[in-house]
């Protein structure tokens, strides 16, 4: 993995250690940046309605366009070969597994339909997981009483 993107949880905790605490983006992002830190994993929010189709996880082939930030400024770049994306029909929504999100599907105040990415490193316990999946859970409800709210577990299978 590259050294120019760290994973997201440690991006988060250098922001953090730099400058003393994170700036407030808005209630949703702040829940899930202060689960991120809590837990030392990525935590990533969507726009589930900016999707086309179906997200997936793949390893994208070096075509797909990922729409995001330059310095103020919306720009194109392309994954890697080879490099794990979600992706959908119109191209990459988040970079290097859930690490780097785009700019296309990012939350904002506007969203009504999400979904939520919560990626567990190797060394972490499932329970740990589940337990900042829960967290997370409990904070939307505060925030969104009556919202209808699923989870999943998908884990890794055996190769």
């Amino acid at each position: 993995m590259p050294q120019r993107t760290p994973c997201s949880a440690e991006a988060l905790r250098k922001r953090v250690l730099r400058d003393g605490s994170l700036a407030s983006i808005d209630p949703i992002v702040d829940l899930y940046n202060a689960i991120s830190i809590e837990y030392a994993i990525p935590v990533g929010g969507e726009n589930a309605e900016a999707y086309v189709g179906s997200p997936r996880l793949v390893a994208a082939d070096g075509t797909e366009v990922f729409d995001t930030m330059k310095e103020g400024v919306p720009a194109q770049e392309f994954a890697d070969p080879g490099e794990v994306v979600w992706r959908d029909d119109q191209g990459i929504t988040c970079r290097r597994w859930n690490w780097r999100q785009g700019f296309r599907t990012r939350l904002n105040a506007d969203a009504k339909h999400m979904w939520f990415i919560l990626e567990s490193l190797p060394e972490m316990p499932i329970e740990a997981l589940t337990e900042a999946g829960d967290k997370l859970i409990e904070g939307l409800e505060l925030m969104m009483p009556g919202a209808r709210i699923e989870s999943t577990l998908i884990e890794a299978t055996a190769s």
